[in-house]
């Protein structure tokens, strides 16, 4: 037992942004604001700021399974948000990892195949294990761009019908032509709910994902509904993007109610 016991402990799974405006950096503030602590593995460094991707280093699955391992040695982990990992088939090893250690852990996968900058983590390939991986993930979260890349011979509304016979689905509306910034959340199969922007305006921010997905990861954590959660989560993503005109956001506290 650890001496912050009282504290409910959530992992996050991404790579590391030096700019703090993305990835595990981000999602840290992001728990730290819901009042929840943030635990971290890395599975790659970039080499970038908020306005470019340069390069990406991948950390070998071998390292990123050891790291996952020994903090379940340590904490009691409910909850745990993925971001990037190299490829589909080492993420069907992280999830089928978490699965092992927690049978009943909820995933949050931000299933993040590029960057806002434009630059590829990779391309699509070994589509065939994406069925074991939707399965093994509480909810995913992908934008529009990314819903169209995951099967890209399907249409948005096929995929959409074929992923939410395995998982959840958050899909984010920024990317959005006929109504950008409305969001759509599909869980239990059938059940869909528009999710509608709360600020007329939006300013645009590196990372928003992010803080998207990390958000709903945090109010699931602390034990709140799934539709609740995914609200919470767009209004705490939303606050956040209009809280600097810069690329980079600022995170503010969750008051207590």
């Amino acid at each position: 037992m650890t001496i912050l016991s009282n504290l409910k402990y959530i992992l996050t799974i991404a790579g590391h942004d030096p700019s703090g405006g993305a990835g595990i950096t981000s999602d840290i503030k992001t728990f730290e604001a819901h009042g929840v602590y943030g635990l971290s593995v890395c599975t790659a460094i970039t080499v970038q700021n908020e306005k470019k991707v340069k390069d990406c280093i991948w950390v070998p699955v071998k390292t990123v399974l050891a790291q996952i391992e020994v903090l379940y040695e340590q904490y009691e982990i409910e909850v745990v948000k993925i971001g990037i990992i190299e490829s589909w088939s080492n993420l069907l090893q992280v999830v089928n990892k978490l699965k092992a250690l927690n049978p009943t852990i909820k995933t949050v996968l931000d299933p993040i195949l590029k960057a806002s900058s434009g630059y590829d983590f990779h391309a699509q390939e070994d589509q065939e294990v994406l069925g074991e991986i939707w399965k093994n993930c509480y909810i995913i979260t992908p934008n529009y761009e990314e819903i169209k890349n995951v099967y890209p011979q399907m249409t948005v509304e096929d995929t959409i019908a074929h992923i939410a016979n395995f998982t959840n689905i958050y899909l984010k509306g920024g990317h959005r032509e006929d109504k950008k910034g409305y969001d759509e959340l599909y869980y239990s199969q059938i059940v869909m709910v528009n999710l509608p922007p709360f600020f007329n305006e939006i300013s645009h921010k590196h990372g928003s994902g992010c803080v998207l997905s990390s958000a709903l990861a945090s109010n699931l954590a602390l034990g709140i509904t799934l539709e609740d959660a995914a609200r919470i989560a767009k209004k705490y993503t939303e606050e956040f993007l209009n809280s600097h005109p810069s690329l980079l956001g600022i995170h503010t506290k969750i008051k207590a109610k």
